[in-house]
């Protein structure tokens, strides 16, 4: 479907946590955008780094980009 967005990064809760969704699936929660980056090596998306996170349009991030970790 155009413009979807496999990956989601839910708005922080209140510890901090933001849960991470690939293809429908939750694959936890992530504290900092490291975490964000190994969801995705562990989903198979093993080159991704910090910065792709930053720029990817594969990315939907709610609640704040990833530099938002607190409520």
């Amino acid at each position: 479907m155009p413009g979807r967005r496999p990956v989601i990064v839910y708005p922080p809760d209140e510890e901090g946590g933001r849960r991470v969704r690939i293809d429908g699936a939750i694959l936890g929660r992530a504290f900092g955008a490291a975490d964000v980056t190994e969801f995705l090596r562990r989903a198979g998306l093993e080159v991704w780094d910090l910065v792709d996170i930053e720029l990817s349009d594969l990315i939907e991030w709610r609640g704040g980009g990833p530099h938002t970790w607190l409520r």
